[in-house]
């Protein structure tokens, strides 16, 4: 299988990513040409690690009805000092949000993405250290 994307210009930094799926707006920020109306390429890739690892959970979830409230994937990503710039440590985390967790069926779902379904977080450990933790707040 392979995905295509089309990356348009739009002027300055400005360019306009269009998938079969939607589009989306990349940019810089004022500082290097750019206007800030879009994501950051580097942003972009972290955003598609907790999409990729968030979509495997709510559905993993919902199969083994251990429904949360709700929940937050942040990522935190340490950048080189050299060019290229590029991630060398990654720091996944899960939030949970509500009452009465099912802590097992919610670890067995982190845990299935992260080794097992999340393609994203596979091409991360192709170049950096990728570690997660799971935070639970009752509600």
């Amino acid at each position: 299988m392979t995905n295509k994307i089309e990356l348009n210009w739009k002027g300055q930094m400005l360019f306009e990513s269009v998938a079969p799926e939607g589009n989306v707006m990349i940019d810089a920020g004022p500082d290097v040409g750019g206007q800030g109306k879009g994501l950051r390429p580097k942003a972009m890739m972290l955003t598609s690690l907790a999409g990729c690892s968030g979509m495997d959970v709510a559905s993993l979830l919902k199969k083994m009805r251990a429904e949360v409230e709700d929940f937050k994937i942040e990522v935190e990503a340490n950048l080189t000092e050299e060019h290229p710039k590029f991630y060398d440590k990654v720091h996944v985390t899960y939030r949970f949000f509500g009452s009465d967790f099912k802590k097992d069926k919610i670890e067995k779902a982190v845990n299935l993405s992260v080794d097992r379904y999340c393609g994203v977080m596979e091409m991360f450990r192709q170049f950096a250290t990728v570690t997660t933790e799971i935070i639970y707040i009752e509600k």
